[in-house]
């Protein structure tokens, strides 16, 4: 789990989030991020509905696969984002780890969140 200092939640913060970011898409996972220059550092939110999976110990599974994904590469981002991943599919809380890595990679990627190599 990565630290509260990174992590934000609470509807005016997503829907502003939800409202002006950009979305990226994978089949699981859907990132909406926008930058925040009023901010020291980026903040993460995953949001699992009960659509996708009723328990809450399967959405917390998720939870937690992909906070551990954002905690492991947290130095790589560059800027100052807010960044929502959205769960559009229950195939995550079984998925294995290193597919979760590689389209979790795709996406950042593609949203220009990664640091130039």
């Amino acid at each position: 789990m990565i630290s509260a200092l990174y992590r934000f939640h609470g509807h005016n913060s997503l829907r502003y989030v939800y409202t002006n970011g950009k979305a990226v898409r994978t089949q699981t996972i859907t990132l909406k991020t926008t930058t925040n220059d009023r901010r020291k550092y980026s903040r993460f939110s995953i949001v699992v509905s009960k659509k996708v999976i009723k328990g809450a110990v399967g959405r917390n599974r998720i939870r937690r696969r992909l906070f551990e994904y954002i905690r492991t590469h947290l130095d790589q981002i560059d800027g100052i984002h807010d960044v929502v991943l959205i769960c559009t599919s229950s195939e995550l809380r079984t998925l294995p780890a290193s597919e979760i890595t590689d389209q979790l990679d795709q996406l950042f990627t593609k949203a220009g969140l990664f640091k130039e190599a």
